[in-house]
């Protein structure tokens, strides 16, 4: 099920960006403050309408998809989930299953345990650490078994253990076969765990291909103005300011 934007223009905020996007791999869109990533995240997720270009899910256009199939087919994360009811962690996760019309009581055992939130699972949301929150949101959308986790910035507010633990899985849901697409800022993740990087510019696309491609040095240079190198291994890189 491919997931592809076509010449998506959305006024102010992105620009004839055109990518087709494949299940399977992990990928992740970066650009400097401003540079349309959440936009084009929307874009893909059915929840803004350019003012030109479409989105296409497996050859037909996602505007025409019921909103329940599109739930089923596409979980988004917002980059700042907010939580109307101050329900039980477990209460909220199960929203994630509305669209299926079911329990799936599997399903939610298993984003409680993937997002490491057995032990909060009967907390209250209030009761949660910001970072805690942000694994509850993420179980949200994983309970549902998308075909497409759209996910903004899903590893900011994590410590480097569920960071790594989070990236694990989706690594997991993507050779299961869903397709993964993150806005990330942090470059040093995306250069290691993604398979492939869009990167944005003032709205318009201006790398998109392999992270030693897309986040090469003369790319940075080019789009966040700084100069820098890669160091280490491939997997294990770290950026430096030279």
């Amino acid at each position: 099920m491919t997931l592809i934007a076509q010449s998506l223009t959305l006024a102010g905020r992105v620009t004839d960006v055109s990518a087709a996007l494949e299940p399977g791999r992990i990928t992740a869109i970066c650009g400097p403050n401003g540079a349309g990533k959440s936009s084009l995240l929307q874009c893909l997720a059915g929840l803004l309408s350019p003012d030109s270009g479409a989105v296409m899910l497996d050859g037909g256009h996602l505007g025409a998809l019921h909103p329940r199939d599109r739930a089923k087919a596409l979980g988004y994360l917002p980059q700042e989930g907010e939580v109307a009811w101050d329900v039980a962690v477990r209460s909220l996760v199960a929203l994630g299953r509305l669209p299926h019309r079911d329990r799936g009581e599997a399903e939610v055992a298993a984003a409680l345990s993937a997002l490491d939130l057995d032990h909060l699972a009967d907390r209250p949301v209030s009761r949660l650490s910001g970072g805690e929150r942000a694994r509850a949101l993420l179980a949200r959308v994983l309970a549902g078994c998308p075909r497409w986790i759209l996910a903004d910035e899903p590893l900011a507010a994590l410590d480097l253990a569920h960071q790594l633990a989070l990236l694990a899985h989706l690594r997991r849901a993507a050779e299961s076969g869903a397709g993964v697409v993150l806005v990330l800022h942090d470059l040093a993740l995306a250069m290691n765990h993604a398979d492939r990087v869009l990167v944005l510019d003032r709205g318009t696309l201006a790398a998109d291909g392999s992270p030693e491609e897309a986040l090469s040095a003369p790319v940075i240079e080019r789009v966040w103005g700084v100069s820098a190198r890669w160091l280490g291994e491939p997997g294990a890189r770290a950026l430096t300011a030279r």
